[in-house]
């Protein structure tokens, strides 16, 4: 489709349904005390003379419970135990909008992408690579309709977006005025393309407030990083780390002590973990591009220290959280060490502690060749960032895996159409093989976390399932803070009998966090 095609239709008014999709409330993860944060929003209230607060926004301290004032958000402390940096930020709506027009005019549109206006629902503002299509004769500073283009059928069976979709009723989330024209819309690659005035959703933009001090997060992805009880000194992996806001989590309840090695097969999300932790001024954490598959090195002089039938102690703890499925293993320590530079490796070990071991010139001079070319065929953002041969056996003292999955449970969702059985099968035995790496990476004694953003057992409770059968040496263990719903108890069976799912006993469905519809709380739906 043509990024720069005009919209096709205009809203004469649009009002939001009751089943629209529900926003959960965010998380503000504050790096000093929520008190000083508290008083620091209110500040920034008071020098604004803004009597709704910023973008709508009311400091109170209201109860978890409570709901946000008609057409406002309200911030107040997170009533949880164990969370005491945290604050919930409880957006407001259903609204209903009216797009005013003359009678003599039609209103301009910009339509979104789908995954934009899942972004513009929890509180962001439209940036340009979200926009698909926009009316004729936009200007900068012109009130226009926001709508999203939903993914339709396709004749092959599949789906596609099409802009031009004539049926877009009851999809549209909002208005704002725009920051640029059309053509410059179109012409430059980043960059806020509309500023929200009303939403369907209320929630706040928090976009370059106290900035260094506070971060968003869903209340699962909180949990997760702290049921992985990271200590200052220790080695942890973070598996499937992008965008890193749990490994910056880990990083803070470590005191930016210790060594965090987060792992991502995407260059440009490598990016994004680096260019998260020197925001941060968090200089613990190493990223690599490296595959989770591949996470244990290849080597013959590796030996596998601890066989997996010898090891005893091992904890795992799964919840459901926004982030994958959390998993605790204990295991044993080592002194094992990686090797995951691209261009010198210093590898030492405890016989030969001066053994250095270089890459040839001919890829140094490959190197060379690529950073001078510049981004190739994978489309890289530019910057360097290394890759990785993978790491020894047994050497962190903590995993945490927040596997790719069906993602379910993230809200809000406006589009689910391409799972089906067979995939989320294929999901859980993808997901299956990337927990069979990371038993290999932690030592004994230490502990594995598991967790994901989606609601279907056979890649929650069923994984755990799994792992308690492979490995006895791993066994279930408490999770602190216990704030989600237990996990599901029992089996599934298809009416052919071709697959079955073994669920969870009653003991163990205790062990577990799920946050999900069911739950009382009001966030994504996970599983830790």
């Amino acid at each position: 489709m043509d990024s720069s095609a005009s919209a096709s239709a205009s809203p004469t008014a649009a009002a939001a349904s009751p089943a629209s999709p529900k926003p959960s409330r965010i998380l503000l993860v504050t790096l000093s005390s929520t008190d000083a944060v508290m008083h620091k929003l209110m500040n920034l209230v008071d020098q604004n003379g803004l009597c709704g607060g910023i973008n709508g926004l009311e400091i109170g301290q209201q109860n978890g419970g409570e709901q946000a004032h008609e057409g406002n958000s309200v911030v107040h402390k997170c009533p949880y135990s164990g969370l005491d940096n945290v604050l919930f930020v409880q957006g407001s709506g259903p609204h209903a909008l009216h797009y005013d027009s003359q009678p003599d005019q039609s209103i301009k549109e910009v339509i979104v992408s789908r995954k934009c206006a899942e972004s513009v629902l929890r509180g962001a503002q439209v940036y340009i690579p979200g926009v698909l299509a926009c009316s004729s004769h936009v200007e900068k500073g012109d009130k226009v309709a926001v709508s999203v283009a939903i993914e339709q059928p396709a004749e092959d069976g599949g789906w596609t977006v099409d802009a031009h979709h004539e049926e877009r009723k009851g999809l549209y989330i909002g208005q704002g005025i725009t920051a640029m024209s059309r053509s410059g819309i179109f012409r430059v690659p980043h960059g806020v393309a509309v500023e929200m005035t009303e939403r369907v959703y209320k929630l706040p933009s928090f976009n370059d407030v106290l900035e260094g001090e506070i971060f968003l997060q869903n209340l699962p992805s909180v949990v997760a990083a702290r049921v992985l009880d990271p200590q200052p000194g220790e080695r942890i992996l973070d598996m499937c780390a992008a965008p890193g806001g749990k490994t910056t989590a880990i990083a803070i309840l470590m005191k930016d002590q210790g060594e965090i090695i987060a792992l991502d097969r995407s260059h440009n999300k490598v990016m994004d973990i680096l260019k998260l932790a020197a925001e941060m001024d968090l200089n613990c954490i190493k990223a690599y591009k490296l595959d989770a598959l591949k996470s244990v090195r290849k080597t013959n002089e590796a030996k596998y220290i601890g066989e997996a039938g010898s090891r005893t102690d091992a904890i795992v703890t799964l919840a459901e959280d926004s982030e994958p499925c959390i998993n605790k293993v204990n295991a044993g320590t080592t002194n094992a060490s990686e090797d995951s530079s691209t261009t010198s490796v210093v590898q030492t070990d405890n016989k030969k502690t001066d053994d250095k071991r270089y890459v040839s010139k001919a890829d140094l001079r490959k190197n060379l060749r690529r950073m001078r070319n510049g981004p190739g065929r994978n489309n890289c953002s530019g910057g360097r960032v290394e890759n990785s041969k993978g790491f020894l056996p047994n050497s962190f003292d903590r995993v945490l895996l927040d596997a790719p999955c069906s993602a379910l449970g993230l809200r809000p969702r406006l589009f689910a159409g391409e799972e089906t059985l067979e995939s989320l099968r294929n999901h859980a035995t993808y997901q299956r093989r990337m927990f069979d790496q990371a038993v290999k990476l932690v030592r004994p004694g230490g502990v594995i976390v598991y967790s994901t953003c989606t609601i279907n057992p056979g890649e929650n409770e069923a994984l755990v399932r799994y792992a308690l059968y492979k490995y006895k040496f791993l066994s279930l263990g408490s999770q602190h803070p216990k704030v989600g719903g237990p996990g599901i108890v029992g089996s599934f069976e298809l009416s052919t009998k071709k697959y079955t799912e073994e669920w969870l006993t009653k003991h163990e469905s205790q062990l577990v966090q799920r946050f999900d519809p069911s739950s009382t709380l009001d966030t994504i739906a996970s599983h830790v």
